[in-house]
């Protein structure tokens, strides 16, 4: 028989009700991103939000003012989060430049092209008109982090000699428009599509490896 008694855990468990008001901004963002991207910025009501995450809309407003801000809180969890987990890998990574583009555009295929996050780039760009300072929040939090990160693999390639020197700037949205198009796939042009015909991952290396021909000095 032990001599002791092992320590009490004095630590309070939360109560389920406790541990559900720390789960409803991410229900809450998980259910503004559903909403939108099926209906749209302009048609998703509030309080359609709430009710999908099982709350009132007076709670919804608690963690956010308004829709915009809301839509903006889903831009941020959805895309721009991953910026700071790309630029460390961008780091450290050790392959070559080649293997370092296609990485970087498989990585975005797998955390959000293939996924319901890829629909806030068509969404923002058919509301685009409508909601410029949606637009902006999205320019300043996703195209310039995600311009400005293509544009230091590339440099990387340049500076390495693998690439041959040529304007970043705008060889950079050689890579976007890749983006743009997938993320256009997804959720509207893959319905037209003949699924066994177009598969997005072998066309994303098809893309780079074209790429390739024109950027490497070899």
């Amino acid at each position: 028989m032990p001599s002791t008694f092992p320590t009490p855990n004095l630590e309070p468990t939360p109560h389920k009700r406790e541990r559900r008001k720390e789960a409803r901004p991410q229900e809450l963002l998980d259910a503004a991103l559903s909403l939108f991207v099926e209906k749209g910025f302009a048609a998703t009501r509030v309080e359609e939000v709430a009710l999908r995450a099982g709350v009132s809309k007076g709670t919804l407003f608690l963690y956010f003012h308004s829709k915009e801000d809301l839509f903006k809180a889903v831009i941020q969890r959805n895309l721009s989060d991953h910026f700071p987990v790309w630029n460390q890998e961008f780091d450290e990574f050790k392959g070559s430049t080649m293997e370092m583009v296609s990485y970087a555009m498989q990585s975005w295929w797998h955390k959000i092209g293939n996924t319901t996050a890829s629909g806030i780039t068509k969404l923002v760009t058919s509301e685009a008109s409508n909601f410029p300072d949606v637009v902006k929040f999205y320019e300043t939090e996703v195209m310039q982090p995600g311009q400005t990160l293509f544009k230091k693999i590339l440099q990387r390639g340049i500076d390495s000699g693998e690439f041959k020197p040529f304007n970043t700037d705008t060889a950079v949205y050689s890579l976007v428009s890749v983006i743009f198009f997938l993320s256009m796939w997804k959720h509207s042009l893959s319905a037209c599509m003949n699924q066994t015909q177009f598969n997005p991952e072998t066309f994303l290396q098809s893309h780079v490896q074209a790429l390739m021909h024109g950027w490497l000095t070899n």
